[in-house]
């Protein structure tokens, strides 16, 4: 049976935790960077307020991660954000083969890369808790909430986008709930929840 270790203090390999931080910290950037975009496009539709809700999250993510770095004593290398805010305005044009125009395929990437980006940062989530067991200077229940609160953003992120799928394409968008269980019906996306911030913890 595994043992939660009582926390020391002191994480192992800071240096590395620096670097894994910061790499977050630009994530998180881009994803605000693709959100805020997406507003634009949506604005006026039913996606609209889902997506502003997820941008104040992500927002309020990034500013609770960059907190954990600052109580550990990390600099935050805003050079990595800059970098990244760059990399995501040059994708926009190689990712659906139109250079200056939206083409049909451009909700879905948008909405794939948004569902892996949550993804993501709930990986990163994890591991900050995993370090919280063993340094105390890591906001345990902080992260806690941002687990949960990812859980439901990729809940919504996935019907979203299978929806987008079967608009672009044709097809059933809860087919792939259905391979997943094996035809019981009981859905296969993740979490049971509703909306992007439907945080109940």
């Amino acid at each position: 049976m595994n043992q939660t270790p009582a926390p020391t203090g002191s994480v192992s390999h800071p240096e590395l935790l620096a670097v894994y931080v910061n790499d977050h910290l630009a994530a998180a950037a881009g994803g605000i960077e693709l959100v805020s975009r997406m507003i634009g496009v949506h604005r006026g539709t039913e996606r609209e307020q889902p997506l502003r809700q997820l941008l104040d999250e992500l927002r309020e993510e990034k500013a609770a991660i960059t907190g954990v770095a600052q109580a550990l004593g990390f600099p935050v290398r805003q050079y990595k954000q800059v970098a990244t805010w760059i990399a995501e305005k040059a994708s926009r044009a190689k990712l659906n083969g139109h250079l200056l125009t939206r083409s049909p395929s451009s909700e879905l990437v948008e909405f794939e890369f948004l569902a892996s980006a949550v993804r993501g940062k709930r990986s990163g989530f994890e591991t900050l808790r995993i370090a919280a067991t063993v340094d105390s200077r890591i906001d345990a229940d902080l992260l806690d909430r941002l687990i949960r609160q990812a859980n439901r953003q990729h809940d919504w992120v996935t019907e979203v986008r299978r929806d987008v799928a079967a608009s672009v394409f044709g097809g059933d968008p809860s087919a792939p709930d259905r391979a997943a269980d094996g035809g019981n019906g009981d859905g296969g996306g993740g979490d049971a929840g509703g909306g992007a911030t439907d945080d109940q913890g």
